[in-house]
């Protein structure tokens, strides 16, 4: 029976498309430490005390990129370059979503504006990896390969979240309401197709590797598509809704270590 569990595990048991897989995921979560420092690093005056928690959240990405590296190089494997149709985050960014690089690697100080864009497309995008975690948990949060590594991003995806729902609240006190929820819509409308985009793309590619029939393909296609009706017709709204979490003060220490995976 085809299912989100017997598709991944089936990713997971050959080579070529667990190698890709990896690389994907390796390489978008190192774009965000990049950001996420370079940010950091342009906090402007007045928000100086929100460096440390951008740093810490850079530093979570990082850690998850070697993660993901860690488990090719325990199967023996080599990153491969991502295709350009499968970089979830390069994507957002060719659609105006976030922070653009050019602004990113200039020495300008970022505007409180520039503050809250960066958090809320932290919030949409956190809540798409914090919903891909909650799956992989139910299926394989005791795998002997993948499982410590399931855990541990999830709990850190976790913590993203509750940060961004956090500080866009506070923000949002401050009188930036209507600014706050009108580039969450922007960002999550857009989001919604990207994913759209890049999950075809990686199932076509996973597709030819797996050797996969047409029907097999078809119906995979069908599903990210149903997904991204469901989404666009209001199941986006999820990525907007701010509301005080459990998770206070989430990013507010160090970045913890991953000793398995060094």
């Amino acid at each position: 029976m085809l299912s989100a569990k017997s598709l991944f595990q089936e990713i997971l048991d050959n080579d070529q498309s667990f190698r890709l897989f990896c690389s994907i995921a390796a390489s978008g979560e190192a774009q965000g430490g990049w950001e996420n420092a370079r940010i950091a690093a342009l906090v402007p005056a007045s928000e100086r005390d929100l460096a440390p928690k951008i740093t810490r959240h850079g530093a979570d990405e990082d850690k998850h990129g070697r993660i993901f590296n860690a488990l090719l190089k325990k199967r023996g494997l080599e990153p491969v370059e991502v295709p350009p149709d499968t970089d979830y985050t390069m994507l957002l960014e060719k659609q105006g979503i976030g922070l653009a690089h050019e602004k990113l690697k200039a020495d300008q100080p970022l505007t409180v504006q520039d503050i809250i864009t960066y958090l809320a497309h932290s919030r949409v995008t956190e809540q798409r990896a914090a919903d891909q975690m909650v799956m992989l948990k139910k299926y394989f949060v005791d795998h002997p390969v993948v499982g410590r590594a399931v855990r541990m991003i999830s709990n850190d995806e976790d913590n993203h979240l509750a940060y961004t729902h956090e500080e866009l609240l506070r923000f949002a006190g401050a009188g930036h309401g209507r600014h706050i929820q009108r580039t969450l819509r922007e960002t999550a409308l857009a989001e919604i197709r990207v994913y759209r985009d890049v999950s075809l793309a990686v199932m076509a590619r996973m597709g030819r590797i797996l050797g996969w029939s047409r029907p097999k393909a078809a119906v995979l296609a069908f599903g990210i598509h149903a997904v991204y009706c469901y989404e666009r017709l209001g199941g986006w709204r999820r990525m907007v809704t701010l509301k005080m979490p459990d998770r206070r003060n989430a990013l507010g220490g160090p970045a913890t270590a991953a000793p398995e995976f060094a």
